[in-house]
């Protein structure tokens, strides 16, 4: 692969993401190196004109330092009580070390309601673009405090994609302690290589991945391949690279063969990428074998005839899965019904559903304008 085709120097706006693996020592003590490095990076791009977010892990650990605890807290009030803490030195390393080198930070807490919530998402997007023009470098954390599993994204790696998607970030990197995706686990396979570009996340792909590694915080390979998923989907470039190389960042940037380039696919509108990776599912749709063709192959609406089963309890307007004949989900989308309506019109024709339900504002449980497929 020629580096050209790697260079990412013109690019404007970037998000860059590091894991808490790489902001602390094996003691549980702050890694101070690794964050001097980081704000000299960003700073020096930031000194090139171009707008920067720094999406951050870190904040548990660094509360479990702060407090003296040596064991990973189970329970979620222990969790948020140390996060309470650890955000706060998380920010002071951050401020100390942007402060040196003249760059302004901002803090910015998120929740999976930030981006499900269509005005919230909107507000937050308002947030960030309003910060980058008054020159801040925003520096974006979940929301450990008050986050419940409910409403929890659940890493950082899914954070930071769709934070590159709310502000149309150009570039996203994933710094963490891998060096990116191998042909195989290269800690039991001394012949694996690494994987250098990929254009499309096959199932080939997806099975490289693997589960959660435990070296990398809350999620392994696969759900930095759901972030990829993720930022392909909004036209947004993905590296996957090692913190600790040195001026990993700017080499990145510069386009040097390091770490695996994931490269934007079909960029969703903003609404059906909203619809995929931001709003909350509620429930479950199941479709036969004709409505599952119907959908994939010619871009129908889903009708009510197609309709074997609903799961879960939701309204009109809420986002639902859309899962085919085999137990997969196919895809996503805006019902235009409750659960408690299809559950009465599945199966029937569309033009028994006002004789079923007594009146009929739609034909389509979910419009082909409102579904995302291949999720």
């Amino acid at each position: 692969m020629k580096v050209s085709t790697r260079d990412f120097s013109r690019f404007k706006r970037l998000v860059v993401k590091v894991g808490s693996s790489s902001l602390a020592h094996s003691t549980g003590k702050l890694n101070l190196f690794q964050f001097e490095q980081l704000a000299i990076q960003l700073a020096d791009l930031y000194n090139q004109g171009k707008e920067v977010l720094l999406v951050t892990s870190g904040a548990i650990g660094a509360g479990l330092g702060k407090l003296g605890i040596k064991r990973r807290p189970k329970t979620i009030p222990e969790k948020q009580a140390a996060a309470a803490v650890g955000q706060g030195v998380l920010m002071q390393m951050y401020e100390k070390f942007f402060a040196e080198y003249g760059v302004t930070v901002g803090q910015v807490l998120l929740t999976r309601e930030d981006f499900s919530d269509r005005s919230r998402f909107l507000n937050a997007r308002n947030t960030l673009h309003a910060l980058l023009s008054m020159g801040v470098i925003p520096i974006i954390n979940e929301n450990d405090t008050v986050a419940v599993e409910e409403i929890k994204l659940g890493d950082n790696d899914t954070l930071s994609a769709l934070v590159a998607g709310l502000v149309d970030a150009e570039l996203l990197i994933l710094l963490s302690d891998i060096d990116g995706l191998y042909t195989a686990d290269p800690r039991k396979e001394p012949t694996a290589t690494i994987i250098s570009e990929i254009e499309e996340i096959t199932e080939e792909i997806e099975n490289l991945a693997g589960g959660a590694g435990s070296q990398l915080g809350t999620g392994g390979m696969a759900t930095k391949l759901q972030a990829a998923r993720i930022a392909m989907h909004s036209g947004t470039a993905m590296v996957i690279a090692r913190a600790g190389e040195k001026n990993i960042i700017r080499r990145v940037v510069a386009g040097e063969p390091v770490g695996t380039v994931f490269r934007p696919g079909n960029k969703l509108e903003n609404k059906k990428r909203w619809i995929a990776y931001s709003s909350a599912v509620h429930g479950k749709i199941l479709v036969d074998e004709g409505a599952a063709r119907a959908l994939l192959k010619q871009g129908k609406s889903l009708l009510p005839s197609g309709i074997t089963a609903v799961d879960g309890v939701f309204e009109m307007g809420n986002t639902v899965s859309i899962i085919g004949p085999d137990g997969k989900e196919i895809a996503r989308g805006i019902t235009s019904f409750s659960s408690s309506e299809i559950e009465k019109i599945k199966g029937k024709q569309t033009r028994e559903i006002e004789k079923v339900l007594g009146y009929k504002d739609y034909d389509e449980v979910v419009h082909r304008n409102n579904l995302v497929l291949d999720i």
